[in-house]
């Protein structure tokens, strides 16, 4: 079954609807992002999370010491790099965290999507691209570009209630991202996450 992340979790009210409808995954941001989490905050949300679900930490381009303090003291339990983190980079959390590593890619065409795959990740992320912006467009990228993946990946970008199941049944993704697509005004809405979540689960 297609598993689901909802990101850009920021408050209680977003931990209480989510333990309610339960996803696979969460994301707590700390990368630039009006979704911006500080680190007293995510204790606190990680705190309140149904055990069931597992807790991601989105970062760009942060210190390597900080990841894996965030790890260790338990306040995620998987790591999403956005940023243009490479094969070093990643080998080096690898070397102290036993954690899962998802490595977002912003796909322009087919050939950045093999290209981050090659890399020591368990995951590939796949999200639009658009310039100067690390994620977070809320639009659509070309899916047909996704072809022959040698990684399972999370789909993202645009995604939402009126083309989850399209994106399930072309993409066959591993997980669907989403965040935008399940906000009303700019925050998250229980009715909009458990109609994407009972859609991507009928299938």
């Amino acid at each position: 079954m297609t598993k689901v992340k909802i990101c850009g979790l920021t408050r209680l009210e977003d931990i209480k609807a989510v333990n309610e409808v339960l996803p696979d995954y969460v994301g707590f941001v700390f990368a630039n992002s009006r979704r911006k989490v500080s680190l007293e905050t995510a204790i606190e949300l990680k705190k309140n999370l149904n055990s069931f679900i597992k807790a991601v930490g989105v970062f760009v381009n942060e210190e390597p010491e900080n990841i894996i303090r965030f790890c260790k003291e338990q306040v995620i339990d998987v790591i999403q790099l956005h940023g243009d983190e490479k094969e070093e980079y990643i080998l080096k959390l690898k070397q102290y965290l036993g954690n899962d590593i998802i490595k977002a890619v912003r796909v322009k065409e087919a050939a950045d999507i093999n290209k981050e795959a090659r890399l020591p990740c368990d995951y590939i992320l796949l999200d639009t691209y658009r310039e100067g912006q690390y994620g977070g467009s809320g639009t659509v990228f070309n899916w047909n570009l996704i072809s022959n993946v040698s990684k399972p990946f999370f789909l993202a970008g645009g995604i939402y209630s009126g083309n989850v199941l399209q994106a399930v049944k072309q993409c066959n993704p591993y997980c669907i991202d989403v965040s935008s697509g399940v906000e009303t005004d700019h925050f998250k809405d229980l009715g909009k996450i458990r109609d994407l979540i009972q859609k991507i689960r009928r299938t």
